[in-house]
């Protein structure tokens, strides 16, 4: 079995920063891609944010040069630092883990954290 814990959320005002993490425990064999999400009331789930084992990043549009991806595979844990943030940002943020559990030949599964809001104010 496989845990995500998610940290970092809060209340800031429009221009400030915060730093997500996600730390996954249990029976892990690998990671591969490591993501973030976010969704707001009455929408979909959206990707903020990927990273791949080969640090291969991708950005949505709305936060490219504001937002940074990084993972640290040594703590199983994947970051988001997101500066100059915009009320346009506030949702609840998700991470998504691919992580094959169990032996080398073990099954890929994505895995997902609980959810943290992030909310921004003007």
């Amino acid at each position: 079995q496989v845990e995500l814990v998610e940290s970092g959320g809060g209340l800031v005002q429009a221009g400030g920063s915060l730093r997500l993490s996600c730390a996954a425990s249990g029976s892990i064999t690998d990671i591969s891609t490591m993501a973030w999400y976010r969704r707001t009331p009455g929408t979909e789930r959206e990707l903020v944010a990927s990273i791949t084992n080969s640090e291969r990043q991708n950005y949505a549009e709305s936060v490219k040069g504001r937002f940074t991806i990084a993972r640290d595979n040594a703590k199983n844990t994947v970051h988001l630092q997101m500066n100059n943030l915009k009320p346009d940002d506030t949702a609840v943020y998700y991470c998504k883990l691919r992580i094959r559990t169990g032996p080398a030949w073990g099954r890929w599964d994505d895995w997902w954290g609980e959810g943290t809001q992030v909310t921004v104010v003007s």
